[in-house]
């Protein structure tokens, strides 16, 4: 600090004061003149409350689930398009020759870009406060500049009115959306379910003989008929057994003239010729059992009553009989022989068809299951069907989340812009600096010794003693002469700029506003 010479800076601007004087002066006058020029600038505003659901989500929820806020932000978006901002600038007519309050050039038409882009600079979103973390309910400004108080409320109450519209249009066409497209998987999943059921019954009445469920059913009924063929093999066995003994009988003679009932010698007749039979396919003629059976029964022969008188009609009754016994034999036979025949065909479906059955438990289980899962696909969506017509009488009733009007926009009575003082300050401030830049530089150029300090610097050795420069009467006249000249153009211009400022100050701010803005601003 010590180095510093000011003194010598004072004079500087002491000696251009002039300079710093009329360009400080007419920076302000043009600041003041630009700031005169500028049109006023007025905000209107409206407030949106954002609504949370009236009714509770446990007991009946909305099918749309975006929540208010998020649906503001989305509509927002959705606004501040092209498409939007172009048609809300025609309905308004905002700019017929007008932009942001600055008539244009003639009849210059204005680009739909240049118009998007005003439009979105004029266009304010805040979200204000939440009014309960609960609930969710929040308060949203929306705001808009235009040149004039009422259309600038007319441009904002046409915003929150989209907006609005916008809101419930969204929300009742997502509901609906919701609910024709749940009743069009009801009408597809129960045209799947009746062909499905369709598919089931074909399949059950093309194989009825090898369903499961039957399946006990056919293997008792396996089981009987099995019984039932060994049954019919013992009862033929026992007549074919019969009818040999029938044949041997009468080939031995042992077998009865009448029909009637025997007596016993007769039966033991029929014994003895029996026995000889089976003894016949074992002894010889010669052996003595065949020998003592034959006398046994040629004197039982002679012993009985008849034996006598046995004649070729006895002979013909004998054979009559014989013939009797072995048609009932032989018809019997016939008749096991064809219910052996049916049983064995029985069992040979009733095999056929449980070996079959786990095929076709295999096919019947896949149609069950894909018929239980449409089934179950069905119904949910009938279930998603009900909740989704629910929530489309919720959202036209307008009882879930939802936007409404909280404070309509009003012409304002003071325009926001533009900030006229700031622009007089920055005009006076601007002019002081050109002022100074301007000095430093005319003092840069000027490379004349003045200072001591500067000639030895020059000389690069520190002199003994300066002399000053010892003015002529001559000089001091001129200079005389022209220290007035710029004192006068000086005062001219301070006696012309100060009286026009302090005027346009007292035309734009009263004087305890701009007392109480510097001090604040202090």
């Amino acid at each position: 600090m010590r180095d510093v010479d000011v003194r010598f800076y004072i004079s500087i601007l002491w000696r251009r004061l002039p300079y710093i004087l009329a360009i400080t002066i007419s920076a302000l006058a043009v600041s003041v003149l630009v700031a005169r020029i500028l049109p006023p600038v007025y905000r209107a505003s409206a407030k949106i409350l954002v609504e949370a659901p009236q009714i509770p989500a446990d007991l009946a929820r909305s099918t749309v689930p975006t929540n208010a806020v998020d649906q503001f932000q989305i509509i927002r978006q959705q606004i501040t398009t092209r498409e939007y901002l172009l048609a809300l600038a025609d309905k308004l007519d905002l700019y017929g020759n007008k932009l942001s309050g600055e008539k244009r050039s003639g009849d210059e038409e204005l680009s739909s870009e240049d118009i998007v882009e005003d439009m979105r600079s004029r266009i304010t979103f805040e979200q204000l406060e939440t009014l309960s973390a609960n609930t969710g309910a929040s308060i949203f400004d929306v705001s808009f500049a235009a040149g004039e108080p009422v259309l600038a409320a007319k441009t904002v109450n046409e915003l929150v009115a989209m907006i609005l519209r916008s809101n419930q249009r969204q929300r009742t066409d997502r509901a609906g959306d919701t609910l024709r497209f749940f009743d069009r998987e009801v009408a597809r999943l129960g045209s799947d379910l009746n062909r499905l059921e369709a598919d089931l019954l074909k399949f059950k009445s093309e194989n009825k003989d090898t369903l499961p469920e039957s399946l006990d059913f056919r293997r008792r009924q396996q089981i009987s008929q099995q019984e039932r063929l060994i049954l019919l093999e013992r009862e033929e066995a026992a007549l074919r057994s019969r009818r040999s003994s029938l044949m041997d009988a009468y080939a031995t003679g042992a077998l009865s003239v009448d029909s009637g009932p025997v007596t016993p010698e007769q039966q033991m007749l029929q014994d003895l010729n029996r026995a000889l039979a089976e003894q016949l396919a074992i002894f010889s003629e010669k052996s003595p059992n065949i020998i003592a059976l034959r006398a046994r029964i040629a004197s039982l022969q002679r012993g009985l009553p008849s034996s006598q008188a046995m004649d070729t009609s006895g002979s013909k009754k004998a054979l009559s009989g014989l013939d009797l016994q072995l048609s009932d034999v032989d018809q019997r036979l016939v008749v096991i022989s064809q219910e052996k025949a049916s049983i064995t065909q029985n069992i040979a479906d009733l095999t056929r068809s449980i070996v079959a059955t786990p095929a076709s438990e295999t096919a019947l289980n896949s149609l069950e299951r894909n018929r239980l899962n449409v089934q179950t696909q069905y119904n949910a969506a009938i279930a998603r069907r009900a909740e989704a017509l629910i929530g489309e009488q919720i959202e036209l009733r307008s009882d879930g989340g939802r936007l409404s009007l909280l404070e309509p926009a009003s012409p304002p009575q003071s325009p926001v812009g533009p900030n006229r003082r700031r622009i007089v300050g920055i005009g006076g401030a601007a002019g002081i600096g050109l002022s100074l830049a301007l000095v430093a530089l005319l003092e840069i150029l000027n490379r004349t010794v003045r200072r001591p300090s500067e000639l030895a610097q020059l000389l690069q050795y520190q002199p003994l003693a300066t002399i000053p420069h010892i003015a002529t009467p001559a000089e001091l006249r001129a200079a005389g002469r022209k220290r007035r000249v710029a004192r006068g153009i000086a005062a001219a211009l301070v006696a012309a700029g100060i009286p026009g400022t302090l005027a346009t100050i007292h035309y734009y701010y009263s004087p305890i506003e701009l007392v109480f803005e510097n001090f604040i601003s202090n």
